[in-house]
C-alpha cells in the first residue's frame, strides 16, 4: 500500500498539525503551508484578542511564524504545536506595540463590500457591534478560552488546555459560564 504524499490530509487538529509539523522538518513544503493556511487565522486573532490593530496582528502572526521555522527542530512535542503557537502570539502582542498603538476589542473596521442592501448591512454592523462590544466586557479569561474554542474547536481541548494553563476537564464548564456571562451582557 503506497503512502499518500500529504498523510495529515485525512486527519484533523492536534493530529493533523503533528503529521504536518514532522513532514515540515522533512523539508515538505506542503505540510508547512498547510500549518499556515490553518492556524494564521487563529495567531491572527490570539494579536486581535490583545488590541493590537489590524497590521499588527499581521506583523505578530508573521513574527510568530518566523519564530517556529526557526525552532522547527527543537519542538519536542508536535502535539503542543497550538499551544506553544498561541502562547507566542500572545507574548509577541504584549511585546511588540505600546498601549498608544492598541485598540479596543470592540472596535470596527471598514472593509467594502460588493454585496448585500445598505439596510442589511447596517443590522449586521449594528449586531456585530453590541456583540464585539459584550464580548469586551467579558473578563479577559473569558476572552482568551472564547477565541481559542470558538477557532479551535472542541477537538482542540488538549490544545486549548496547554495554552491557558488549565485542566483539559474544566474548559467546558468554564466556557459554558463564560457564554451565559456573554448572554447576560447581551442583554443589558
Amino acid at each position: 500500500m503506497e503512502t499518500p504524499d500529504t498523510p495529515w490530509e485525512d486527519l484533523t487538529g492536534i493530529d493533523r498539525h503533528a503529521a504536518c509539523l514532522q513532514a515540515a522538518r522533512g523539508g515538505d513544503r506542503k505540510a508547512l503551508d498547510a500549518l499556515v493556511a490553518d492556524l494564521t487565522p487563529l495567531l491572527w486573532h490570539v494579536a486581535r484578542g490583545n488590541g493590537l490593530d489590524r497590521q499588527a496582528a499581521e506583523d505578530v502572526a508573521q513574527n510568530v511564524w518566523l519564530g517556529f521555522l526557526r525552532h522547527l527542530h527543537r519542538m519536542r512535542e508536535p502535539r503542543a504545536l497550538v499551544a506553544w503557537l498561541v502562547v507566542t502570539a500572545r507574548r509577541e502582542s504584549r511585546r511588540t506595540w505600546p498601549e498608544s498603538k492598541r485598540v479596543t476589542v470592540g472596535e470596527t473596521e471598514e472593509v467594502p463590500s460588493d454585496f448585500g442592501l445598505p439596510e442589511v448591512e447596517a443590522l449586521r454592523d449594528e449586531r456585530d457591534r453590541t456583540l464585539w462590544a459584550a464580548f469586551g466586557r467579558l473578563p479577559r479569561r473569558c476572552q482568551e478560552l472564547l477565541r481559542l474554542t470558538v477557532l479551535e474547536g472542541r477537538a482542540q481541548y488538549e490544545a486549548v488546555s496547554r495554552a491557558l494553563v488549565m485542566p483539559r476537564g474544566s474548559i467546558g464548564p468554564t466556557r459554558g459560564r463564560c457564554l451565559k456571562n456573554l448572554r447576560a451582557e447581551l442583554e443589558r
